[in-house]
C-alpha cells in the first residue's frame, strides 16, 4: 500500500487531519494547564495524551469505529495496572 493510499484510508476513517489536530491540541492544552498535570508520572501523561488523540479521532471522524474506544480503555488499563502492581 502506498503512502497516498494509507493517508486516504485514514482520512476516510478519522476525518481531515487538520480537524483532528485542532481537537487533540485543544484537549492537551486544557490538560496541561491543570495544576496536577506536572506531577503526573510519565505513563499517566502519555496515557492522557493518547486518550486525547483517540477522542480527537472519534470527534473528527467515525464515532462508531470500536477500535478507538477499545484503545481508550487500553491506555487507561495500562496505568491502572501499573498502579496496582501489574505493570506490563
Amino acid at each position: 500500500m502506498s503512502l497516498d493510499n494509507t493517508l486516504e484510508e485514514r482520512g476516510k476513517r478519522y476525518g481531515p487531519f487538520v480537524g483532528h489536530a485542532r481537537i487533540t491540541q485543544d484537549l492537551k492544552a486544557i490538560m496541561q494547564k491543570q495544576p496536577k498535570f506536572s506531577g503526573l508520572a510519565d505513563d499517566q501523561k502519555e496515557s492522557l495524551d493518547m486518550i486525547a488523540h483517540k477522542i480527537g479521532r472519534i470527534l473528527n471522524g467515525d464515532p462508531d469505529y470500536s477500535d478507538s474506544w477499545i484503545d481508550i480503555a487500553g491506555y487507561a488499563q495500562l496505568v491502572s495496572d501499573r498502579l496496582n502492581g501489574l505493570a506490563r
